[in-house]
């Protein structure tokens, strides 16, 4: 047996049409539920970003989604237009530029893009 891919990721939310409207700003298109919904579905490509209503749910930090973008200053830019507050993009070491945002319930999630290598320069 072998996995093929990750068909999803599911997050708790304590207050899904707060949620729903974050994950709509950063460019989310819902495929199932919404708002008033107890499960909410986004597309991102062929795979999928799942919400789950958990109001009694107490944050702990326990990891991050990672969205991969043609262009991060493009999409940081874009979220700044539409209200939001993601930290300031930046390269890392591992060859990805990058920047981080929280949702209205504590998840992260890490917008990032590859840069070209150093030999192609």
């Amino acid at each position: 047996m072998s996995i093929k891919q990750i068909s999803a990721v599911t997050l708790a939310v304590r207050d899904m049409t707060r949620a729903v409207e974050f994950y709509k700003k950063l460019g989310m298109e819902i495929s199932y539920g919404g708002g008033d919904s107890f499960f909410t579905t986004f597309r991102a490509g062929e795979d999928a970003l799942n919400l789950i209503l958990a109001p009694g749910r107490q944050h702990e930090w326990w990891g991050r989604v990672i969205l991969r973008v043609g262009a991060v200053d493009e999409v940081h830019e874009r979220l700044k237009k539409a209200g939001l507050e993601p930290e300031e993009p930046r390269d890392a070491a591992w060859g990805e530029r990058f920047f981080h945002i929280w949702d209205p319930d504590g998840n992260e999630l890490s917008f990032a893009e590859v840069l070209p290598s150093r030999e192609e320069t």
